[in-house]
């Protein structure tokens, strides 16, 4: 699939729940109410529609959430997809707390690695940002994934002003001894949060020089995709390597491969941008395969070309947990 700019469309991330084990401040308010299982897509459905994404050359899915390891059978619901003709990747991004108990099972179904949430090694810290969370959890479903192989582990931090810019060193420094990949995000405005996200935006340019003052100069890895939007660097001698996804000081839409699918069965096409074309309803309306294939080959066609943030132009459809990131 390409759409109207020239973009070859490959990537799907699918999001199996709006819910979450989690509170994260940037990501959803603590009160919040998730849509009812009738609402969701269920596993024959995500299934079918996998199916016919391969078909129009999807070759690579990140399953997400909400928190996708609270989502029942989920095990199965992996192997049934790792299974599809023409799925080549399938990876998974979690808070990582119930990986322990999932971690060898998801890698025995097939799948191929997994980004965990962390945002600071400060246990106080941590249950401020996640308001429900223990660091110590989060760190054995680390080692976990570690020992089940699947890898490599990449530990996805949010930067967030007056929460966390500071422990940015701290987690750089984790790459020092583990061969893990610690990428620094910038906050996105998203939904309900999207005014605190404003003014809470840390540019990846002021955690590279935080970092770089405390660790030293950062070395760019050589052989970078340009399809990922974290290019990637390394402290002197380290095992692991450093990323940087600014998404808001430097966007990265014109190589953008990436379509989403919300849990209630939109299809997003932006993650920053509320432009949705609904699959649920001719799903169970009884729609064929090649109906719901020229849907969504047609929705790409018009996948917007990026985020309108410089134009004040703020996504305020969903909560993030309702995207999947």
């Amino acid at each position: 699939m390409f759409d109207k700019y020239g973009r070859h469309i490959h990537y799907l991330r699918i999001s199996l729940t709006d819910a979450c084990n989690l509170r994260c401040v940037y990501c959803m308010p603590e009160d919040v109410t998730f849509k009812p299982r009738s609402e969701l897509l269920e596993d024959e459905e995500i299934l079918r529609l996998v199916r016919i994404f391969a078909h129009l050359g999807v070759d690579k899915i990140r399953l997400t959430g909400g928190e996708p390891t609270i989502r029942p059978r989920l095990v199965e619901l992996v192997r049934q997809i790792k299974r599809v003709s023409g799925i080549r990747e399938l990876a998974m991004t979690t808070n990582g707390i119930l990986l322990p108990e999932l971690a060898h099972p998801l890698k025995m179904a097939g799948l191929d690695r997994v980004n965990i949430s962390l945002d600071t090694l400060d246990p106080h810290k941590f249950h401020a940002i996640t308001r429900w969370g223990h660091l110590e959890d989060v760190w054995a479903g680390i080692n976990a994934a570690e020992a089940a192989g699947l890898e490599p582990i990449k530990i996805n931090s949010v930067v967030t002003r007056g929460f966390n810019e500071e422990d940015v060193v701290d987690l750089a420094r984790l790459t020092l001894d583990h061969p893990w990949d610690v990428r620094f995000i910038e906050l996105m405005p998203v939904g309900g949060i999207a005014e605190f996200a404003q003014s809470a935006v840390v540019p990846s340019r002021e955690t590279r020089e935080r970092i770089e003052k405390a660790l030293g100069p950062l070395q760019e890895v050589a052989g970078h995709d340009p399809r990922d939007p974290a290019r990637p660097y390394r402290l002197p001698g380290a095992q692991g390597r450093i990323g940087f996804i600014d998404s808001i000081s430097n966007p990265f839409c014109a190589g953008c491969t990436r379509i989403r699918l919300t849990a209630d069965g939109k299809l997003r096409l932006c993650l920053l941008h509320d432009t949705e074309v609904d699959l649920l309803t001719p799903l169970r309306e009884g729609a064929d395969d090649e109906t719901l294939a020229r849907i969504i080959r047609e929705a790409v066609w018009e996948k917007p070309w990026g985020h309108g943030l410089a134009r004040n132009v703020i996504p305020r459809s969903r909560h993030m947990s309702q995207i999947g990131g």
